[in-house]
């Protein structure tokens, strides 16, 4: 994975988690972090850049619901 892709993958990540923790309740929350923490392991591994931009377009989305519901 190249060093600008590692960067954004993980500013994702990382705002994806950020964001996740704003949901009030509980159940949702922890539910949140668990599911988006076992997404980027399963996906660690991933070494094609084609798939790995379509994971990340995948995950933008994502986020952008997350905010939308917390």
């Amino acid at each position: 994975m190249a060093a600008s892709s590692r960067a954004q993958v993980l500013d994702l990540y990382r705002a994806m988690l950020r964001e996740s923790k704003r949901f009030s309740s509980y159940n949702y929350r922890t539910y949140a972090v668990r599911r988006i923490r076992d997404a980027f392991r399963e996906n660690k591994n991933v070494k094609d850049p084609v798939e790995i931009q379509t994971l990340l377009n995948k995950a933008k989305r994502d986020l952008e619901v997350i905010r939308r519901q917390a």
